[in-house]
């Protein structure tokens, strides 16, 4: 290994971003010292060796089951939680660049106007030429959460891992927020994250990352440095395993 090489575990991840982890201490929106934060980061993991792709959420903006508690019919309200992350995907991808990252925006809702529409061939390219690719749009259909969009980008993409940020340190046994008995949990499989509904993802992505041999790695993305020292096994941190 060459000087100067840390040790990592995978060679390409899908990074899944929350819409609540671009806003830093606001309430809503977007935070730019995160932003910033967070691209130094991506661009030093990929400087480790790493392909990344990002899923990012839109919870920042709009969440669809919000919407549907509003009185707005699922579908449409699912629609417009896409376009939040279309507009966080934008954000993401400038920030990167500015950081001297290439990076590239694609949307699962075409909107050729605004960024390039998702597809499985245009994702592997840009990974291929050391960008990161921001993956927007969720699946682009209604009734899907981004954690399963994430687990299905990763399995498209033939990643090892899906690096899942949070604001916790891990799965716990509980919400450690509320209940300060909780359990940390190390290491898990899928089965177990579903039979104990610890509530980390959702059945749906669970069973993708099952069904395709895909780790997830839960860790808290608040630190500068975060990302990279969750790829090299240095964070406190829970992993699911198949």
């Amino acid at each position: 290994m060459a000087e100067g090489k840390a040790p990592i575990r995978w060679k390409r991840v899908v990074l899944k971003l929350s819409g609540e982890a671009l806003m830093g201490p606001l309430s809503h929106g977007l935070h730019q010292p995160t932003l910033e934060r967070i691209a130094r980061d991506v661009k030093s993991a990929v400087a480790l060796g790493v392909e990344i792709a990002i899923v990012v959420g839109g919870g920042n903006f709009f969440r669809g089951i919000q919407g549907a508690d509003k009185g707005i019919d699922r579908a449409r309200a699912d629609s417009i939680g896409m376009l939040a992350t279309v507009m966080n995907g934008l954000a993401v991808e400038h920030a990167i660049e500015k950081a001297g990252q290439p990076a590239r925006a694609l949307s699962a809702v075409p909107m050729p106007y605004v960024c390039q529409p998702y597809s499985r061939q245009a994702a592997l390219n840009h990974l291929g030429k050391g960008r990161v690719t921001v993956l927007a749009g969720g699946t682009g259909n209604p009734f899907f959460t981004t954690d399963t969009g994430a687990a299905l980008r990763a399995a498209e993409l033939s990643a090892d891992a899906v690096l899942k940020a949070t604001q916790v340190d891990g799965v716990y046994s509980a919400d450690p927020k509320k209940d300060p008995s909780a359990i940390r949990y190390d290491r898990l499989t899928h089965d177990e994250a579903i039979a104990k509904n610890l509530g980390v993802m959702d059945t749906a992505a669970f069973a993708i990352a099952r069904e395709n041999n895909l780790q997830i790695l839960v860790f808290r993305l608040a630190e500068e440095g975060a990302i990279t020292a969750a790829l090299k096994g240095e964070s406190t941190s829970t992993l699911v395993v198949p």
